[in-house]
């Protein structure tokens, strides 16, 4: 799983509060989370990650996971959204 993946994923969420919401009603397929990201934010997500069994491609910086997502600000995390049924 590399940063490509998801630079051209259509769909993902981007954001503490998306991917979240998106992880509780089991629609991604892979979580992209920031190593420089505060702990307390991250570390809760990453424990609900490994419980569904989800691959996790850690990213050195906020600022680098969030220029892949396309956006000028760093991201703590991502993920890439399953396709649509």
């Amino acid at each position: 799983m590399s940063l490509d993946e998801l630079k051209i994923a259509k769909r993902r969420t981007v954001g503490t509060k998306q991917t979240k919401k998106a992880l509780q009603n089991s629609q991604l397929k892979a979580v992209y989370v920031a190593m420089d990201a505060e702990h307390k934010v991250t570390k809760p997500l990453v424990e609900i990650i490994n419980k569904k069994g989800l691959p996790i491609c850690w990213v050195e910086t906020k600022y680098k996971l969030g220029k892949a997502c396309g956006i000028e600000v760093g991201t703590a995390i991502a993920g890439v959204l399953k396709e649509e049924e």
